[in-house]
């Protein structure tokens, strides 16, 4: 069993189902209104847990009401929270999703999750003493000041780290070099390599720069050549909030656990594919038993 630390925001998902997205100034009638568990971080590290990994939370709630859901929540699906901080001067972090016909729109309030310093992360790693730890999963809905501090001690301490750039935001060149993985989406990569040709780029970070193409699967250069892994056909797609989380924490598991890239790319693309037949972002998120229920390679990927 791999353990796994996600650094990352938690935050508490308001969701709108509409026909449509309202024009300025318009008004319209919604469908539906749920409230529900969310936020990069607490996204992947649920994935991680639900698939066996032993996964620890580092992050930080607020000091409202909506904080011992989200850590009741995490604690639900067996997340260490030891070191989730509690920053009473301010809300939990938020999100209003609108929902229309299984795409998402986002508006991300990050309220308690801009509190989480690098010196939180200081803390933890003098403090962790021997603990093993197979992989670091870090999001862009933490400063950008802390995930750079997260990156440059595991570069020190030879801790293997996966930074998914979402939201997308510039990235230099020495901060790539110290990652073992780097997941970006279309959108993303576009932001992180602007005016950059993406076969030039992954050619130029082997095994490390994996995109994601949505519905047409992922990409990655594996040292000789291109691979391109297609996704896994789904008809009935009911909310696609969280996707791209579940696809990274599967992939977390899959690489920890032995698998090549490809293969943990495989495995991270089904995750995401039930996932998506569900709604909301943690709901569909799937466990290992219903992985291994769906996988058509079980015996080559040989899980436990």
């Amino acid at each position: 069993m791999s353990n796994i630390v996600v650094v990352g925001s938690i935050s508490t998902d308001f969701i709108v189902g509409a026909d449509k997205r309202p024009l300025v100034g318009e008004t319209i009638e919604g469908k539906s209104f749920t409230t529900d568990f969310g936020g990069k971080g607490a996204n992947q590290a649920v994935a991680c847990a639900r698939l066996g990994a032993n996964t620890t939370m580092l992050g930080a709630v607020g000091g409202d009401e909506f904080a011992e859901r989200l850590l009741q929540n995490l604690q639900n699906n067996n997340i260490n929270i030891n070191n989730v901080e509690r920053v009473t001067h301010c809300p939990s972090g938020s999100a209003v999703i609108t929902l229309v016909k299984g795409d998402n729109s986002i508006i991300y309030v990050p309220g308690a999750n801009a509190k989480y310093s690098p010196l939180d992360v200081e803390i933890y790693f003098k403090n962790k003493k021997d603990e093993k730890i197979d992989l670091v999963l870090v999001q862009n809905e933490t400063k950008v000041e802390t995930v750079e501090s997260l990156i440059d001690l595991c570069n020190l301490e030879n801790i293997p780290v996966l930074l998914n750039p979402a939201p997308a935001r510039p990235i230099t060149k020495d901060t790539i070099e110290k990652l073992t993985f780097l997941t970006p989406n279309e959108t993303e990569f576009k932001t992180l390599f602007p005016n950059e040709i993406l076969e030039d780029v992954l050619t130029q970070y082997p095994k490390k720069l994996i995109v994601t193409l949505g519905s047409k699967g992922a990409i990655f250069h594996d040292g000789e050549t291109i691979i391109k892994v297609p996704s896994i056909s789904v008809e009935n797609v009911m909310d696609t909030t969280g996707a791209g989380d579940t696809f990274n924490g599967a992939f977390a598991v899959a690489i920890t656990s032995g698998l090549q890239i490809e293969e943990s790319i495989k495995f991270g693309n089904l995750a995401a594919a039930i996932a998506i037949q569900n709604e909301g972002a943690q709901n569909g998120m799937p466990t290992l038993d219903e992985m291994k229920g769906r996988m058509e390679y079980e015996k080559k990927w040989n899980l436990k």
